[in-house]
């Protein structure tokens, strides 16, 4: 099983993709210097084996390499973030 996550800046999102189809993603606004990070959506296909969180693990590496940082009203990146806090320094307000 190969797994990518890739941004997709065209449609605002960031996808996960699990055996080149498309699993799932998380839609975003971009900002000058933080990615407001609003709804996160997975197949019904993948839930329950770990697709949410490797989107969330992937989006958040990837803002993380770009030296942005993450303002999540998405639930379910919020939660994530609180579970893995290696990727608490990334988050802001503004």
């Amino acid at each position: 099983m190969t797994v990518l996550v890739e941004d997709n800046p065209a449609r605002n999102r960031f996808e996960i993709l699990i055996d080149d189809g498309l699993a799932g993603f998380a839609s975003y606004r971009p900002g000058p210097a933080a990615v407001t990070v609003t709804h996160t959506e997975i197949d019904p296909a993948y839930r329950g084996r770990g697709a949410g969180d490797a989107l969330a693990h992937g989006l958040l590496s990837q803002i993380r390499d770009r030296g942005e940082q993450v303002i999540p009203q998405c639930s379910f990146i919020a939660a994530y973030i609180d579970r893995h806090p290696e990727f608490a320094e990334l988050v802001t307000g503004d």
